[in-house]
C-alpha cells in the first residue's frame, strides 16, 4: 500500500491550493474502506492533525482550518483531496496524508501507511 501527496507549492497569503493524496497497492480492499487523515508539520513545530475523512465521507477538521479547508474523496480515482482556501502564513508546512481502516482517529499512532509529504509555503 502506498500514498503519495502532490499539489504543494508557494502561494501568497489569501490564496488557494489543492493537495492530492493518491493511494495504490490495495489487495483485498480499496480506498472506499478507509479513512484518510491529513497532517502537517511546520519547521521547528510538532506535527498536527489538519482533518480527516472517514470511509462514509464524514469529515472533521482542526479548529485552525475550519471554514477554510475542505477534504473530499474520489474513490474511483483512489484519491483524497485537501482544498485549502484563504491560506495564511501559519499554514506553511509539510502536508502528509495517512490511512487507517474505516474511521478517523485523533491519535496519529492509529494510522499506518503515510506518504512522504508535500511542501506548502504561504508568503505574507
Amino acid at each position: 500500500l502506498q500514498l503519495v501527496e502532490s499539489g504543494g507549492g508557494l502561494v501568497q497569503s489569501g490564496g488557494s491550493l489543492r493537495l492530492s493524496c493518491v493511494t495504490s497497492g490495495f489487495t483485498m480492499s480499496n480506498l472506499s474502506d478507509y479513512a484518510i487523515a491529513w497532517y502537517r508539520q511546520a519547521p521547528g513545530m510538532e506535527r498536527e492533525g489538519v482533518g480527516c475523512i472517514d470511509n462514509r465521507g464524514y469529515t472533521n477538521y482542526d479548529d485552525s482550518v475550519k471554514g477554510r479547508f475542505v477534504i473530499s474523496r474520489e474513490n474511483a480515482k483512489a484519491t483524497v483531496y485537501l482544498q485549502m482556501n484563504s491560506l495564511r502564513s501559519e499554514d506553511t508546512g509539510v502536508y502528509q496524508c495517512r490511512i487507517r481502516w474505516e474511521i478517523c482517529s485523533e491519535d496519529e499512532n492509529d494510522y499506518g501507511v503515510r506518504g512522504p509529504g508535500t511542501q506548502v509555503t504561504v508568503s505574507s
